[in-house]
């Protein structure tokens, strides 16, 4: 696969855990950071959805 062809990082080099372990620049869990490079393109999708559903709550 070429690298054009993956799923983009959401990282916006705001890089610093809050105490649930997410991220307060990506809002992905520090597992989901650390796991992201090995993770296939419908796995990074997934994590996609569940960091915008976080930036949603963290709006409220």
């Amino acid at each position: 696969m070429k690298v054009a062809d993956k799923v983009r990082s959401p990282c916006v080099s705001i890089c610093a855990l809050d105490d649930n372990d997410t991220c307060v620049g990506c809002h992905r869990t520090g597992e989901e950071i650390t796991r992201w490079s090995s993770m296939s393109n419908e796995e990074r999708r997934e994590v996609l959805q569940k960091v915008a559903e976080r930036e949603r709550k963290a709006l409220i």
